[in-house]
Order: C-alpha cells, then structure tokens, then sequence
C-alpha cells in the first residue's frame, strides 16, 4: 500500500523514495509485525482468557506439562493478524506471488483455526480427526499448487537438489503431487514441534530469516548469476513477507516464552509451515528447505519412526514422539531442549546457506 501510494509522491518530496528499496520495506515490515504483537498481544491473550480458550495436555505427555493446563492457546491469531496488516502495508502489492503466499497462509490458517476451535469446544486434545485435518491441508495445498503449475514459468517445475548448479530433472505433471505432499508435510512438521515454550516460534524465526535472504537473492539478477542459483523475477519482495514473519515470531515469542503466557496452536502453525512450503516452491528451494528447517524434518521423522516401529514391532524406538518430548522424558529441563533445538536451529539454517557456494 505505501509503495502504491506514498511512493508516487516523490516528484513532491524527495523522501518518499524510501519506499521503493526492498531492503527498507522489510525492514520496516518486521518493524510493524513485532510492535503489532507486542501491543496487541496482551489484549488478545486476556480475550482469549475470557473465552476460555485454554489447552488441554496429554496425560501420557511429561508431568511437567500438566500445569499448563489451561494456559490460552490459539495464540497464533496474534501472528496472522500482524503479518496480514504488515503485508498491506509494505508489499508490493502488485506482485501475484505475494497474494499466492498470502492466500495459502489464510487458508491454512483456517484450517488450523478450525482444529483450535474444536478443541476448545470438546475440551479435549484432539480436535479435528486426522483424517479431517489432512482432508483440510490437502484441499489448501492442491488449490495453490494448481494455481502455481498453471501460472507456471520455465523454472517452475525444474528440480533443483542442494550442491547442484543445474537442475537434476524437470519433473513435469508430476510436480504436483510432489509440490502437495511438500505443502502438507512442512505445515505438519511445524505443528509437532510446537509442543514446548518458545520451540516453533524460535526455530520459525531461523527458517524465516534464511528464507528472506535467499528470496532476496533470488530476486537480484547479478547476485543470483554469480551464486549460479535460478533468478526468479519479482521474488525479491518474498523478503518483505519473510522479514515480517520474523517481526511476528519474535513478538509472539516475547509471550510464548517459558513460561508461556499464550500457545500458538494450530492456528498459527500449520500457515506458518505450510508458507516456509509455498516460498520453497516459488524460489525454487524446494530440497533446500528441508535442510533449513532441519529440526522439523526430525520431529516428524522421529513421529513417523515411532509409529512404524510400535505397528511393526510392537516396539517403541523414542521415550515419547516427537523428538523434543524424548528428551525432556529423558530427563533435561524443557528450557534446556528448546535452546538446545534453536542451536541446532541454527546450525541447520547455517549449513544450508553455505551450499550456494559449494556447487
């Protein structure tokens, strides 16, 4: 909106020009999310306290977790909010990749606000089936990947693996299943890992700022030419949507803190997956993603080794899935594996930005 409208003042006052630099607009995006939160948060946090919209724990879960019982959830409603009012006011709103993100992050949103919202009714830990909820995400991910293939460019269905200049394949058809089951996926890695104070929101804020930074460099002829990465025009202003989703992570983190004051809930962590998803999609970074967003591949990994292993062998390879419950059962504090998992966090992001020069 400001581009659109405070920018042409410029031939007025030299100041405005401002608002055409990428790097200012996000910036100030981030700016914009953190003070949204910042200032709202404890107004949202007392609403949902007077609706009753606290969160039930798992009574196999650890015992440390019993007395969050009751602590608001849907906290996630804050960073939607924030992200939503920062992407009018500083993207470019002419960009069609911006309302594909925007769009995708409202309906999956729904989704997870829909699950919340179950659960607070029934007051149980449930929500919706799981049949339901996939039914939900996969409705979401088929809609905006047909619309990404048929809005397709040369580079749209090209497979790009880490370490690799050139594209390995062109996959076809067949992208869409894959860019499916990619959107889906990431959305429910973020969704296990919000189980500990301050977990997701943390490590979402890693992913988002690695994100930012190859959006920006995707978006910039020369630095992608000289990295030997795709450009991809008008993926610069990505970084403005990325930079106010870090805005919002580190808003909502100063009440998601241990101890927490408000849970994020499905809510806020199926879009928030489920766009690191569609980004990867846009700037083709689909492989690299999963490198970035390490410690969400290994929570829904060790999710998917636990129920495999007890089906097959009746057998339980973890303390506890997914893998930040195992360690807590085994004995460290929670405090000690969120930071430890952020580290870890970071390493991952670290590792995956060091590729775009060893190729």
């Amino acid at each position: 909106m400001f581009l659109e409208f405070l920018y042409p003042l410029v031939k007025y006052a030299t100041p405005f020009n401002v608002f055409q630099y990428l790097t200012f607009r996000a910036a100030y995006g981030a700016l914009t999310t953190l003070l949204i939160c910042y200032m709202a948060g404890p107004r949202i946090i007392e609403a949902l306290k007077r609706l009753k919209v606290g969160q039930t724990i798992r009574s196999d879960g650890p015992e440390t977790h019993l007395k969050k019982a009751g602590t608001p959830t849907m906290g996630g409603v804050l960073i939607i909010l924030s992200m939503l009012i920062s992407t009018m006011l500083w993207q470019d709103l002419k960009n069609p990749q911006i309302w594909i993100i925007t769009g995708s992050f409202v309906a999956l949103g729904l989704v997870g606000f829909m699950d919340d919202y179950l659960k607070v009714v029934k007051h149980n830990s449930d929500g919706l089936s799981v049949g339901a909820k996939l039914a939900g995400q996969g409705i979401a991910a088929v809609i905006i990947t047909l619309i990404l293939y048929v809005s397709r460019n040369e580079e749209t269905t090209l497979l790009y693996l880490p370490f690799f200049k050139n594209p390995v394949c062109d996959m076809g058809a067949l992208w869409i299943p894959f860019a499916v089951l990619l959107i889906v996926g990431e959305s429910n890695a973020v969704n296990l890992s919000d189980g500990l104070d301050g977990l997701a929101a943390g490590l979402l804020l890693l992913v988002f700022i690695a994100l930012a930074l190859l959006s920006y460099l995707s978006g910039r002829a020369d630095y992608s030419e000289y990295l030997g990465i795709p450009f991809i025009q008008g993926a610069g202003d990505i970084t403005v949507f990325c930079l106010a989703a870090v805005g919002a992570c580190v808003g909502f983190l100063w009440f998601n803190a241990h101890p927490a004051e408000v849970f994020m809930g499905d809510v806020g962590a199926l879009p928030l997956g489920g766009v690191i998803a569609v980004i990867s999609l846009l700037i083709k970074k689909e492989m690299l993603v999963l490198i970035i967003g390490g410690v969400f591949v290994l929570e829904v990994a060790s999710d998917i080794i636990q129920v495999a292993s007890y089906k097959i062998r009746k057998k339980r390879v973890f303390l506890m899935a997914p893998l930040h419950h195992h360690f807590e059962k085994s004995g460290w504090d929670e405090t000690k594996v969120v930071i430890r998992f952020w580290i870890l966090g970071g390493l991952f992001a670290i590792i995956a930005l060091s590729t775009l020069k060893i190729q």
